[in-house]
C-alpha cells in the first residue's frame, strides 16, 4: 500500500522471512552477503544506516532518509538479499513474507533510543545469547559504537566475477550530521 515519504526522517525497517524460515541464519556466507548487499543499497540510495541487526529470520534497520529514497533504497537491498541468499540456500521461491515491509517513522529523540536498543538487543531478548556481543549475526552497535565500518567482499554465489559489482565494499554506521546529540544519545 501507498504509504508517505518524508526526506530528512528517520526510520525503523523490519522484513520477515517468509513463514519465519531461518532463511538469515548467521553463517559467514550469509553475513557477508547481508553486509555486501546492505552496503551496495545504502551507496546507491544515499542512505545513512544508523543501526542494523541480522536476526535468523527477519532483520531490522535504523536508517536516515536524507533524500526520500527509503523506499527504493529497502526494494533494493531486500531484493538483492533475496536472491543471493536464495542461491546459498538452494532456492528459488520467495525468500521474504509476502506482508508489506514495516517502516515506522521515528519522531523524536526517545523514540530513537528505544528504537536503537530495541535493535542491538533484539538476539538477548530472544533468548539467543547472553550478551549483545555474542550474536554471530550482523549487528551495527559495534561499528556505531566505535565508528569501525562493517566490510564484505562481493559473495561468489550470485553475482559475476567479472561484472560491474564491487569486489568489496564497507559499511559505516552513520549518525546524520542533523541530529546534533549523538554522543548524549550513544
Amino acid at each position: 500500500l501507498p504509504r508517505p515519504v518524508f526526506p530528512g526522517s528517520l526510520c525503523l525497517v523490519t522484513r520477515r522471512c517468509t513463514h519465519r524460515q531461518f532463511l538469515l541464519r548467521p553463517d559467514p556466507e550469509t553475513v557477508n552477503a547481508f553486509i555486501y548487499c546492505l552496503a551496495v543499497a545504502a551507496q546507491r540510495h544515499e542512505i545513512d544506516i544508523l543501526d542494523v541487526i541480522q536476526m535468523s529470520n527477519h532483520l531490522h534497520e535504523v536508517i536516515y532518509d536524507r533524500l526520500g529514497n527509503a523506499p527504493a533504497f529497502y526494494a533494493d537491498f531486500h531484493r538483492l538479499l533475496a536472491k543471493c541468499v536464495n542461491v546459498i540456500r538452494g532456492r528459488w521461491e520467495n525468500f521474504f513474507s509476502s506482508e508489506q515491509t514495516s517502516v515506522v517513522r521515528i519522531e523524536t529523540i526517545v523514540d530513537l533510543i528505544d528504537r536503537l536498543v530495541y535493535v542491538a538487543t533484539n538476539p538477548v531478548k530472544a533468548g539467543l545469547v547472553a550478551r549483545v556481543d555474542d550474536w554471530p549475526g550482523v549487528s551495527g552497535l559495534r561499528s556505531l559504537l566505535s565508528g569501525k565500518p562493517l566490510r564484505a567482499t562481493r559473495p561468489k554465489y550470485f553475482f559475476s566475477e567479472d561484472g560491474v559489482m564491487p569486489e568489496e565494499v564497507t559499511l559505516q554506521m552513520k549518525w546524520p550530521a542533523e541530529l546534533n546529540d549523538r554522543d548524549e544519545v550513544l
